[in-house]
């Protein structure tokens, strides 16, 4: 078989498609788990033991070894304050590099326990829902699902949370770049918001080093300084990884979270009744709806897809959504099943670029939805959610929604 036969053309813009992916996904689980996309010119994975183990083969890695690919017109010079954060990230590293910047980045993160975060979210998380207008419809991605890990991660790494507004915007800028058919501005305005993001840290990571405070930013500070090579510009990407990775993806998979919980009708207390019982509500989440739909590796040597074999330089796209959906993996795949037995998503991919954020992901989504629900439980959505044109991001423009009558907070 070839790219001929395999070939499909689905322009990820397209306003069904972006609404629901999923339609696609099924039709290539029926006609081939392996296909080259037109529109991305590149061969994807959708089945999920292939993608779960192609995830984890050393055969592939994230690093460009063959250099940035160059805009015809433009080259890459406009890119250069971004490409400068983006060469120092712990997510585009390979071994040994990759290695030796988690092992930093895990020391300094573990020896502060995720799991102490706890009261703090369910606190803030109440605060919010107090917060929220009592008698008329809001918009929740703005009034709830975007403060709690944009204030956590903030907090973490002893970031002023008052200038969440300009995280947000740099964030968002930069995660601009990895949006389909990209234009000039877009990369330009990336570029911008990644020197500004660059200057910001570097003036706050001064002004920190002294201060003796106990968070996540001095850890990092203090393995740069007593000498076990973290430098300055690997420092400042790792900052810039954790701070746009930390709320992104969880603001995404929030709103996502509420509009399928509130899909399933009845009382979404029964989700959460029991910290086990909202542990398996997040995990069915993640898997049914996924903030991330694709992850790109580069081949370092020849690998076989079945149908094709990929050569040392070729990039391959692992869908992680249609593998999250594969009914040669999952029961019922389009079913929302929290507490099924083959759960067993890759959301936050898998090998060594699984996702160093995932215990404070699900932390936040298990208090988060947790009290939303505990406190609202007459929620309800005003109108049909709508996804944002962001593909491989998945998430909604907004989720406009009624409280109904709140359950007094008692905390």
């Amino acid at each position: 078989m070839n790219r001929q036969t395999l070939s499909v053309s689905q322009s990820p813009r397209d306003p069904a498609f972006v609404q629901d992916p999923y339609a696609f996904y099924a039709e290539m689980h029926r006609a081939s788990p392996v296909f080259f996309w037109e529109d991305y010119g590149m061969w994807c994975v959708a089945g999920y033991d292939q993608v779960n183990g192609l995830l984890r083969d050393r055969k592939l890695g994230r690093e460009n070894r063959w250099g940035a690919p160059l805009n015809p017109v433009e080259g890459r010079g406009h890119l250069a304050d971004f490409d400068r954060i983006e060469s120092g990230s712990l997510l585009e590293r390979e071994p040994p590099a990759h290695t030796r910047l988690r092992t930093l980045v895990n020391r300094a993160f573990v020896s502060r326990s995720v799991e102490r975060l706890r009261p703090r979210i369910r606190k803030l998380a109440g605060e919010l829902v107090d917060a929220l207008p009592a008698h008329r419809s809001c918009d929740l991605l703005p009034a709830f699902a975007t403060p709690i890990p944009l204030t956590v991660i903030c907090e973490l790494l002893g970031v002023p949370v008052e200038r969440g507004s300009d995280l947000l915007n740099w964030s968002h800028a930069m995660c601009e770049m990895y949006v389909p058919h990209r234009g000039l501005e877009t990369e330009q305005r990336a570029n911008r918001a990644s020197a500004e993001f660059a200057a910001f840290l570097t003036g706050h990571i001064e002004a920190h080093r002294h201060n003796g405070a106990n968070d996540l930013l001095s850890a990092l500070i203090a393995v740069r300084d007593i000498g076990e090579k973290l430098s300055d510009d690997e420092l400042i990407s790792t900052c810039v990884l954790l701070l746009n990775a930390g709320h992104e993806a969880t603001v995404h998979q929030t709103g996502n979270a509420v509009n399928t919980i509130l899909e399933q009708g009845g009382d979404p207390r029964r989700f959460f009744a029991t910290p086990e019982l909202a542990a398996a509500t997040i995990e069915e989440a993640l898997r049914y709806d996924a903030p991330l739909h694709m992850f790109t590796r580069y081949a370092y040597e020849p690998v076989d897809l079945g149908p094709v074999t990929l050569k040392p330089g070729e990039q391959v796209a692992l869908l992680l959504g249609a593998a999250n959906r594969d009914p040669s993996a999952f029961d019922a795949p389009h079913e929302f099943r929290p507490g099924r037995t083959d759960q067993k998503n890759v959301s936050f991919g898998a090998g060594l670029h699984f996702c160093i954020g995932a215990p404070l992901a699900r932390l936040e989504l298990q208090e988060s939805l947790a009290v939303l629900f505990e406190r609202l439980p007459a929620l309800r959505l005003d109108r049909p959610a709508r996804y944002r044109d962001s593909y491989h991001f998945h998430g909604l423009e907004s989720l406009m929604a009624s409280p109904g009558t709140s359950v007094q907070n008692t905390a």
